[in-house]
């Protein structure tokens, strides 16, 4: 039986720079940041959620073949290969530190039916929401009362 999520893959194109940005500028901690059989494994956590690691990947070879290795750095590059949203308790608060720190930022927060949401991209072309989430209960709630 399927219990939640193990690990979430992020494509990117530089390792490095990636740490970087994902621990130094975000806050994200390290978990892992090893070389093994011949690859270098890189995991990322926010701090109260070691247990769902984010890996950081650079698609080439020997993992992936060229062409398709090229084609995916393009996808990179445009936002198409973007996973999804990181958590916030408090989404406008968060906004603006990253954006003093530097991250471009794509959208001001926005109050939404599932929370309040933010965008920004990370320096490889990946899109992200920033979201500070109601719970399912207050979801449902508002989906029930109003129509999108």
């Amino acid at each position: 039986m399927i219990v939640g999520l193990a690990l979430v893959c992020l494509n990117v194109t530089d390792l490095d720079e990636a740490k970087t940005f994902y621990v130094d500028v975000l806050g994200l901690q390290v978990g892992l940041d090893q070389t093994m059989d011949g690859q270098r494994w890189l995991t990322v956590h926010a701090a109260e959620s070691p247990e769902l690691p984010m890996m950081l990947v650079v698609p080439e070879p020997p993992l992936v073949e060229e062409p398709v290795a090229g084609q995916l750095r393009s996808l990179i590059a445009r936002g198409y290969l973007s996973i999804g949203a990181l958590r916030t308790d408090d989404c406008r608060r968060t906004y603006t530190e990253l954006a003093a720190r530097g991250v471009e930022m794509t959208e001001e927060p926005t109050e939404r039916f599932y929370g309040i949401d933010a965008g920004f991209r990370d320096p490889f072309g990946n899109h992200w929401r920033l979201t500070q989430p109601r719970n399912l209960a207050e979801i449902r709630s508002v989906t029930d009362t109003e129509s999108f």
